[in-house]
């Protein structure tokens, strides 16, 4: 058991090591969701691109704060995690792959985690059990190939 927390800790951190400087969006579009579910003034949205480029976005309304998972939980999209150390890690999302043995399995594409932030992403530094989103910000997922050390985030999230 140690020895997998401690292989999922050096993964983290290489993770963390090598998204931590992207900030950049990527060049495709989003579609956005029409409407936010939830009840509230606040909205938060969840952001994915899968490794063929092709994207979704969904609009959840919240009051005051939302963690990442609950933001997960009510955007509707389907996502498979494992607990490590770190926190809840996403194995899959949206059903890409679909099917894996391991969550982060050497040499096979991986979900990079982004949060968005006054129009800025930046890599994801934990689990999304211990994100916390405030009104406008967003949770982004992208499908890299395991040899992407510098992976790019998604597109911004559209606030309409």
């Amino acid at each position: 058991m140690r020895k997998h927390l401690a292989i999922a800790s050096a993964i983290l951190a290489l993770f963390t090591a090598a998204c931590g400087s992207s900030s950049s969006p990527a060049a495709t579009a989003t579609t956005p969701s029409p409407t936010c579910s939830g009840t509230g003034t606040q909205h938060a949205y969840v952001v994915v691109e899968h490794l063929s480029g092709a994207s979704l976005q969904r609009c959840v309304a919240f009051t005051d704060s939302i963690g990442g998972k609950q933001l997960m939980d009510q955007s509707g999209i389907s996502y498979q995690s494992q607990t490590f150390n770190f926190g809840l890690a996403v194995c899959a999302v949206d059903n890409e792959p679909a099917t894996f043995t391991k969550c982060f399995d050497p040499g096979k594409p991986y979900w990079s985690l982004f949060v968005e932030q006054s129009g800025t992403w930046a890599a994801a530094e934990s689990g999304i059990d211990q994100i916390t989103l405030h009104d406008k910000d967003a949770l982004g997922w992208r499908f890299v190939p395991a040899a992407d050390a510098t992976p790019s985030p998604p597109p911004l999230a559209n606030e309409s």
